[in-house]
C-alpha cells in the first residue's frame, strides 16, 4: 500500500510539476531571446543618427566601436562600402535597403537584425547588429537548471509526505490483519490497538467488539456442552443402580458388561466436559498444533474395534479386524480418533440389521494412514448428501460421517464413500502421515526389517 500511495503521489506531482515546468522554460527562453533582439536594436539604433551625419568609414567605424566594442554592428553604406563584418549576403541586406526595412534573420552563426537607415538625397545604408548564439540563450540554462531543481524537489517532498502517512494506513492494515489471522488460528484473547486514519481506527474498534462478542459466545457454548453432558450423569447413576440388581437377579457376567458400558459412556462424558471447558477446541487450532497430540491411529482403532466387538458378538455380527504392524502416526489426539471410529462403526450397527458383517481395516502408504470400514448393509443411496453436516435419511442425527471428514481435514486428509467389496458401503478415511512423529519413532526403535500384516477376527458365539 506504500508503494501504490508512493506512485499516486509521484504520479500527480509529475504532472503538475511538468504542467507549469514546461511552459516556464518556454517562457524563459523567450524573454531571453526577447531581450537579446531589444539589445540588438537598441545598438542599431544608436548607431543610426551617426550615419545621417557622416557617411565616412573611418568615422563610422570608431562611432560603431564606440556602440559596441565586440565587433557585432556592421554597417552598409551607400555605393557598397562595408563596414565591419558581413554576416548576411548582398540579396538580403539590398532586400532591407530597397524596402527601408527592419528586421530580423537567420544565419549559421546566428540571428542578425537589418535595419535600413535613410540618408539625405535619397540614399540608404543598412546596419547589421549580430546576436550569438550564447547572447541570445544567456541565462536560460541556468533557469531551467533552478526550475528542475524546484520540480525534483516538489516531488521528494510529496513522496515523503504520501510515505509518512502511508507507513500509518500500512501500520494499521498489518496490525488489524495479523489480528484477523491470528484470531483465525484460534487465538481468541488478541487485540488490536485502533490506530491510523479514522476509517481504521473505526475498524479497530469493531474487529476488538467482535472479537469479544465472539469469546463470550464461545464460552456460553462451552458451559451450555458442559452443562447438558453433566446432566446425563442423573440417568448413569440410575444405569448403575440396575447393574447393581443385575448383579443379583441375571448373574455376573451381564452386570459386569453393562457396568464396563456405562464406565465408558461416563469416560465419554468426562471428555466431552473437557473438551467443552478447554479454551480452544482441536478444530479451531488447526494442524500445526493437533501434530503435538498425534497418536497411533492402529492401536486407537484396535481398542475401539475390541469395545464394538463385544455388542457385535450380541447381534452375531461377524466383524473382522485387519491392522498394519507399521507405525501409523496421525496428527489427532486419541480421543478424538477414537470418537472417529465410535461415529463410524455405530453408524454400522444402528443403520444395518443384526447379522451384517462388517470389516475394519488400518492400512498404511507413503504419505497416509487409511482407515476403512466394509460392511454388508444395504448401503448409502446418495453419497454426496450423506456427507452434508446434519442430514440424514435414517432418523439419526446426521453428524457422525461429518464428525469423521471434520477429522480427516484437520489432518490435511480426505473421506469418501464407496461400494464395499461385502455388498455394502464403504467408509474410506485417509489421514496425512505425522512423518515428523514416525521418524523420530522410527529412529528411536532402530531400522525396520519390513512391513508385517497382523489380521485379527472376532466371530459371534
Amino acid at each position: 500500500m506504500r508503494r501504490a500511495l508512493a506512485g499516486m503521489a509521484l504520479a500527480v506531482t509529475s504532472m503538475i510539476a511538468l504542467s507549469f515546468l514546461i511552459p516556464l522554460a518556454m517562457l524563459v527562453q523567450s524573454e531571453a531571446r526577447s531581450r537579446a533582439a531589444t539589445a540588438a536594436e537598441q545598438r542599431a539604433a544608436a548607431l543610426a543618427p551617426v550615419l545621417t551625419l557622416t557617411t565616412s568609414p573611418d568615422q563610422v567605424a570608431q562611432a560603431a566601436a564606440s556602440v559596441d566594442g565586440s565587433d557585432r554592428l556592421s554597417v552598409h553604406l551607400p555605393g557598397g562600402a562595408l563596414v565591419g563584418t558581413a554576416r548576411v549576403s548582398p540579396k538580403v541586406w539590398r532586400q532591407a535597403a530597397a524596402g527601408h526595412r527592419a528586421f530580423t534573420t537567420d544565419t549559421d552563426a546566428g540571428p542578425v537584425y537589418l535595419q535600413a537607415v535613410v540618408l539625405p538625397e535619397g540614399r540608404t545604408a543598412v546596419i547589421e547588429s549580430f546576436i550569438p548564439r550564447a547572447e541570445r540563450d544567456r541565462g536560460v540554462t541556468a533557469s531551467w537548471t533552478v526550475l528542475g531543481a524546484l520540480a525534483v524537489a516538489l516531488v521528494a517532498g510529496s513522496l515523503l509526505v504520501a510515505d509518512r502517512l502511508g507507513t500509518r494506513v500500512v501500520a494499521a492494515s498489518r496490525e488489524l490483519s495479523r489480528a484477523a489471522l491470528t484470531l483465525g488460528e484460534g487465538r481468541l484473547e488478541v487485540r488490536v490497538r485502533p490506530a491510523g486514519p479514522p476509517e481504521l481506527a473505526e475498524v479497530g474498534t469493531a474487529f476488538n467488539a467482535m472479537a469479544d462478542q465472539m469469546t463470550g459466545l464461545i464460552a456460553m457454548e462451552r458451559e451450555l456442552i458442559a452443562d447438558l453432558s453433566h446432566r446425563l450423569r442423573t440417568p448413569l447413576t440410575a444405569l448403575h443402580l440396575v447393574s447393581d440388581r443385575l448383579t443379583a437377579t441375571h448373574g455376573e457376567q451381564l452386570a459386569t458388561g453393562l457396568d464396563v458400558a456405562i464406565t465408558s459412556l461416563e469416560a465419554e462424558l468426562d471428555a466431552i466436559i473437557t473438551a467443552a471447558r478447554t479454551p480452544l477446541a482441536l478444530s479451531a487450532i488447526g494442524p500445526a498444533a493437533a501434530d503435538v497430540a498425534a497418536c497411533e491411529a492402529g492401536q486407537v482403532i484396535a481398542a475401539r474395534a475390541e469395545f464394538w466387538s463385544v455388542l457385535a458378538s450380541n447381534q452375531e455380527r461377524p466383524c473382522g479386524l485387519s491392522i498394519t504392524s507399521e507405525a501409523t502416526p496421525v496428527a489427532l489426539p486419541a480421543e478424538e480418533l477414537a470418537a472417529v471410529a465410535d461415529a463410524l462403526i455405530g453408524n454400522v450397527f444402528r443403520h444395518t440389521p443384526g447379522g451384517t458383517p462388517f470389516e475394519i481395516g488400518v492400512h498404511r502408504t507413503a504419505h497416509t494412514v487409511v482407515f476403512l470400514i466394509d460392511d454388508g448393509g444395504p448401503g448409502i443411496s446418495d453419497p454426496e448428501d450423506a456427507l452434508t453436516r446434519g442430514q440424514s435419511a435414517e432418523g439419526s442425527t446426521g453428524l457422525g460421517l461429518d464428525i469423521a471428514r471434520r477429522a480427516a481435514s484437520v489432518c490435511s486428509g480426505s473421506m469418501s464413500i464407496e461400494t464395499s467389496p461385502l455388498g455394502g458401503t464403504r467408509i474410506r478415511v485417509e489421514f496425512s502421515l505425522a512423518t515428523r512423529r514416525a521418524d523420530k519413532r522410527r529412529s528411536s526403535r532402530g531400522p525396520r526389517r519390513g512391513r508385517r500384516q497382523r489380521t485379527g477376527v472376532f466371530r459371534s458365539s
